[in-house]
């Protein structure tokens, strides 16, 4: 067998159906949408989910509840035992943050207390928790608040 000597499976290749084309194609006039109504017109397609058949949609039927605070800080949290696992790092800022991957470019980063330091680093970030600065403190090491990040209140 050579590579000409290929073809697809019978029946798997289909040809694709042209319309508008005229009365003679078969396909001509109203090319397969059939006359007027929503699916005859241009843009008559309804987006998937949105329309029930004129049935009241789930989105509208659904309560609405709760309330989101658009101008909530949003932090990106760093626990001390990720710090302790860095062993040749002793500073600690955003940039450095960002630059290990474990906090975006702009983030404000929350230290956290989960996990264990026996080192001591100097660490700014923007809020520490309490059981993250007594692990800290402990350990010899400082603890100092970051300016605010770029575009925060």
């Amino acid at each position: 067998m050579r590579l000409h000597d290929l073809s697809p499976a019978p029946g798997s290749r289909k040809r694709r159906k042209i319309v508008g084309r005229g009365v003679g194609s078969g396909h001509g006039k109203t090319s397969t949408r059939g006359h007027k109504g929503q699916r005859a017109r241009s843009g008559g397609k309804k987006g998937l989910g949105l329309f029930e058949g004129g049935q009241q949609p789930i989105y509208r039927r659904l309560p609405k509840r709760g309330f989101t605070n658009i101008h909530r800080e949003r932090f990106t949290p760093v626990n001390v035992g990720k710090l302790a696992g860095f062993k040749d790092i002793t500073e600690f800022n955003p940039e450095v943050f960002h630059r290990l991957g474990l906090a975006g470019k702009n983030d404000k980063v929350k230290i956290l207390g989960t996990g264990e330091i026996s080192r001591a680093v100097s660490v700014t970030a923007h809020v520490f928790s309490e059981s993250a600065l007594k692990k800290i403190t402990a350990a010899g090491g400082k603890a100092s608040a970051a300016a605010p990040a770029s575009g925060a209140k």
